[in-house]
């Protein structure tokens, strides 16, 4: 068992689940040979169940909370820039009725869930672990996503559960080269593929942490544009004319990058402290989903 939820510092820890990634990884790895009672497939709830017996059993946490997306079009950030995502498939059907089964599976477990119409899982967790902190408490966030380093203050976490890797602020410069305060910044500068977010034309992942070294910030680098043609940069003059002329873009692309501290999060610690829940519940959803035995020991022992 990982000693997480309370570490060295004495700091107790709540554990923040990027639902939505893992339901998606496990629609892609798991064989489509699991039928539910009703005929249609539920290959990403056993893969997802599966993931959340192993990471309850791991960690053995108190207090967690998952967090999932609503929509990939309803976003506030949608509404400011609608080619944000727009490179994404939806989910089909199948998989769409899978989530709503993911999401039964969590809260039968006594887990709190997370979710909202304008707001990405993102912001709901990036939202509560701004919350928590304030009340004295560490955030263990589960996820790979690099947004996430945005949000790791001195004594948090960043744990990418399939890979068995941790890591907290340092780690987030060793990957990117970037400070956590300046994650934001840096993927408005070079750009994110994954959402469909262009940044600076000919700016890159390595020019936009140098940028970020010498300048700080995005908005101070934008206010000194002039300085950056005499810069120690390959392409340095080129640079200076990029940012000059994409400046504004430049602006809108943080808007969409930054994670909002302003969702609806999880309010309260109480609402995050894992509850009791009766087994029937657990039990009806197991038989309507065809769990093996196996599975539904494991879900049953997870109770309390």
């Amino acid at each position: 068992m990982d000693a997480v939820n309370t570490p060295a510092n004495g700091l107790p820890a709540v554990h923040l689940v990027d639902g939505s990634l893992y339901v998606f990884r496990a629609w892609h790895s798991m064989p489509n040979e699991f039928f539910d009672a009703d005929g249609h497939p539920v290959n990403a709830v056993h893969g997802y169940a599966r993931f959340l017996c192993e990471l309850l059993e791991r960690a053995q946490p108190e207090h967690i909370a998952v967090a999932f997306d609503a929509s990939l079009t309803s976003s506030f950030r949608n509404a400011i820039y609608p080619p944000y995502k727009a490179n994404r498939e939806l989910p089909p059907p199948d998989l769409e009725r899978q989530f709503v089964q993911c999401r039964a599976i969590t809260e039968a477990l006594g887990i709190h869930l997370m979710i909202d119409h304008s707001f990405e899982a993102d912001d709901l967790i990036g939202s509560t672990v701004w919350s928590l902190r304030a009340h004295g408490w560490r955030s263990v966030i589960v996820s790979a996503d690099k947004d996430f380093g945005q949000l790791l203050g001195t004594h948090d976490e960043q744990w990418d559960y399939a890979r068995g890797l941790r890591w907290g602020p340092a780690g987030v410069h060793e990957k990117l080269g970037v400070h956590p305060h300046q994650v934001a910044d840096y993927l408005a500068l070079c750009g994110d593929a994954v959402d469909n977010i262009p940044g600076v034309p000919g700016i890159g992942a390595k020019t936009a942490a140098a940028l970020l070294s010498h300048f700080g910030s995005l908005d101070i680098l934008l206010d000194r544009i002039d300085e950056v043609a005499f810069l120690r940069l390959r392409g340095a003059a080129a640079c200076a004319a990029k940012l000059r002329e994409h400046a504004e873009q430049a602006r809108l692309y943080r808007r969409l990058t930054r994670i909002a501290l302003d969702a609806p999060g999880a309010s309260t610690l109480e609402v995050m402290l894992r509850a009791p829940r009766q087994p029937a519940q657990l039990d009806s959803l197991c038989e309507q989903l065809r769990f093996g035995a196996f599975t539904r020991s494991r879900l049953r022992a997870l109770l309390r």
